[in-house]
């Protein structure tokens, strides 16, 4: 199986060249979904609001066009609701019968690449982010090109395409004629950036002269910013530094451990470490943070205050990683057969020519260090959040054996696991998310007032998170069955109403017929 191999700046590592325009396939201009109506009222349903306050129910949430116009609680779990106590629904409205179900808001996906080379069908992107309840996201580095991620932000605004709602970071120095190396340079290519439509940009590293210069520029426009920093730069230039010049998010983790150092000023890399060797890159990542200050030490206390000062938003994407602490796990999770499109699995094999698919040589050795990585990262995002640092929820599906939408939930689990509570991570992928963004004027949370981004389950997602996956979760029954449950039911965006499960089912056969096109048959590495 011959390996297809993507030029992309992604994941902050800079590889030269970017996609070709279409190289993705616009998503269809088909009308799905039902709705908007001039009233929707959800009956009977559990909210879970997004603030961080408590679930109640039941409630009825009514719906005008585009807007939650009422919230009105109904009654008593368990007690029979009087119908005299309920909005009334007008002529031409439709009703929603969700008792015993649960709402919360729109997901909001921090860091969601619009597919490529290993996924060159944008319809099954953004259905399987809309099937898991994403109603709005990122696109860091628009790397199918900024007018065709603004041209499929604009269809997707006006609902003429089945997708979230999507905000455009372009790479910094995108279209650039030339590398950016003066600051006079950087801000001529921010203010063109801004001119051409972008809602912000993403970083990965460059001079001290040339990111100072772009960031404080990008801020005094009014856009805001990401930044991966990539360990060709990280050394001159770490996350701290960017924050005081005005970048508003951080991805993944890169540039914070490098900003704790107290014995060193350089990673230590190994003597015979070369930055195009994706295992040398990855294997040394996972030793990284043993390498800053000890949680609690002065040191740690004092970069975390200053980001904390700043207002500063940490986008951790502890999903795209997981793979480094268990491979095993992230190749054999049960969603590839069926939802994992052959480009995509085939992206994902080893190959050292590919970016993210460093399996030259991983076994238990790197696990064990990847997961010592992770309790001394977790650490440091916990406590951030503890003390009211801003911490949103991003996936960066589509590399590392993270398939979309799927990813999303699963780094829901892993905030679980860093020692979120779950409505501290309800809250983190919906109305943190809306911040970072600058749009929780309309979005984030279920207010009235706000647009309808709604995701509708039957089961607890606080109870288990996992009842999200599409998948859904294996539950014995009182009776001794074995069942499936969950799932999300509907997605709501814009007041429109989208069935979840058909839109599984529009991927499966998505990926069924990209399979029966070359007879494809989904394979584990090295095996015939």
């Amino acid at each position: 199986m011959k390996k297809l191999f993507i030029s992309i700046i992604v994941l902050g590592f800079s590889v030269i060249g970017t996609f070709a325009q279409d190289r993705v396939l616009r998503a269809p201009e088909v009308k799905e979904g039902d709705g908007p109506y001039t009233q929707l009222i959800i009956r009977g349903i559990t909210l879970i609001d997004g603030t961080g306050a408590p679930p109640i129910g039941p409630v009825d949430i009514e719906i005008k066009g585009n807007r939650i116009t009422k919230i009105q609680t109904v009654g008593y779990p368990g007690v029979a609701i009087n119908p005299d106590g309920r909005p009334k629904l007008e002529a031409g409205g439709k009703e929603l019968n969700c008792e015993g179900m649960y709402a919360m808001p729109g997901f909001v996906d921090m860091h969601g690449h619009i597919g490529g080379s290993q996924a060159p069908i944008a319809e099954y992107v953004f259905k399987l982010w809309m099937a898991h309840g994403i109603t709005t996201v990122r696109d860091p580095s628009a790397g199918n090109g900024l007018d065709w991620v603004l041209d499929q932000k604009q269809k997707s605004a006006k609902n003429l395409i089945t997708a979230p709602r999507i905000h455009a970071y372009t790479a910094f120095g995108m279209g650039s004629k030339e590398k950016i190396t003066t600051a006079e340079q950087a801000r001529a290519w921010v203010n063109e950036n801004k001119a051409k439509g972008a809602d912000g940009i993403k970083f990965f590293g460059a001079s001290p002269v040339v990111m100072d210069a772009a960031l404080r520029e990008n801020k005094r426009l009014g856009l805001r910013s990401a930044c991966h920093h990539a360990q060709m730069d990280v050394a001159r230039w770490n996350v701290v530094k960017s924050a005081e010049a005005g970048l508003t998010s951080m991805e993944h983790w890169y540039g914070l451990p490098e900003a704790m150092f107290t014995n060193q000023t350089i990673q230590d890399y190994p003597l015979d470490y070369n930055y195009q060797n994706e295992q040398h890159r990855f294997e040394n990542a996972g030793k990284l943070w043993q390498q800053a200050a000890a949680p609690y030490s002065e040191k740690w206390n004092q970069v975390m205050d200053q980001l904390l000062k700043l207002d500063f938003t940490l986008d951790p994407t502890f999903n795209i990683y997981e793979a480094s602490r268990d491979l095993h796990k992230a190749r054999r999770a049960e969603w590839h057969e069926e939802y994992t499109i052959p480009q995509l699995w085939t992206f994902f094999q080893p190959n050292k020519k590919a970016h993210g698919s460093y399996w030259f040589n991983w076994g238990t050795e790197q696990e064990v260090e990847w997961k010592k990585n992770y309790q001394l990262w977790m650490t440091f995002v916990n406590e951030y959040k503890n003390r009211g640092g801003r911490v949103t929820t991003g996936s960066d599906s589509g590399f590392i054996f993270q398939t979309y939408g799927f990813a999303y939930i699963r780094e829901l689990e892993l905030l679980r696991e860093c020692g979120f509570h779950p409505l501290e991570i309800i809250r983190s992928a919906t109305l943190y998310g809306a911040q970072a963004l600058g749009v929780d004027k309309e979005l984030g949370s279920v207010e009235v007032g706000k647009l309808a981004d709604l995701v509708i389950i039957d089961q607890n997602p606080l109870a288990n998170i996992q009842v999200l996956y599409g998948t859904g979760a294996v539950k014995l029954s009182d009776d001794n069955q074995v069942q499936r449950v969950g799932g999300v039911k509907y997605t709501v965006k814009d007041g429109i109403v989208y069935d979840a499960k058909k839109l599984l089912a529009d991927v499966r056969k998505l990926v069924a017929d990209e399979k029966a096109k070359t007879g494809f048959v989904v394979k584990q590495p090295g095996i015939e």
